[in-house]
C-alpha cells in the first residue's frame, strides 16, 4: 500500500507531489484504519479503492494534529492546507464510488478527530478511527448494509 499511496499523491502534482517521500519505517503502513475497513464484507468488491482512499484520508488526518507518514513539510500552516487537500482526494474518491453512508461515517470521524484535539484528548484518535473503520467495512448498526 505504500508505493501505491505514494504513487497516486505524486501523480495530484504540485506541493503535494513534491513534498511526497517514501516512508523510512514501513511499520508505519502496518494494518491501521485503512486495512480494517478494507477487509469488512460491506466493501469486499472494491477493498483496493477503499484501502487507498481512506489511507488518502487518515495521512491527512496526520497532517493536521502531527507528523505525515509520506507528506513531509516543517511548515504547519502547509501542512494544515495539504492535510485538508488529503481529505478532499479521499473523500472524492469515496463518492465516486456512491457511498454516502461511509461519507456521513468519515465526515463524522473527521469531525469527531477535530473535537478531541480541540479538547486536548488527542490520544482518543486511535479509538475513534478503529470505530469509523469498522462502520465503513462492516457497517453502522442499524444500517441496511450491516
Amino acid at each position: 500500500m505504500i508505493d501505491t499511496l505514494v504513487d497516486a499523491l505524486r501523480a495530484e502534482g504540485g506541493t503535494l507531489a513534491e513534498l511526497v517521500t517514501p516512508p523510512v519505517d514501513p511499520q508505519a503502513f502496518a494494518a491501521g484504519p485503512a486495512q480494517l475497513a478494507a477487509s469488512g464484507p460491506r466493501v469486499a468488491a472494491h477493498a483496493a479503492d477503499y484501502e487507498l482512499l481512506l489511507e488518502m484520508i487518515f495521512e491527512g488526518s496526520l497532517l493536521h494534529y502531527g507528523t505525515g507518514r509520506v507528506v513531509q513539510t516543517t511548515d504547519p500552516d502547509l501542512a494544515l492546507l495539504l492535510g485538508d487537500q488529503l481529505y478532499a482526494l479521499g473523500l472524492a474518491r469515496l463518492a465516486a464510488l456512491g457511498d454516502l453512508e461511509a461519507v456521513d461515517t468519515l465526515a463524522t470521524v473527521i469531525s469527531r478527530l477535530a473535537q478531541a484535539h480541540a479538547e486536548g484528548d488527542g490520544a482518543s484518535a486511535e479509538a475513534i478511527w478503529s470505530a469509523g473503520a469498522r462502520a465503513i467495512g462492516w457497517g453502522s448498526p442499524g444500517s441496511s448494509s450491516s
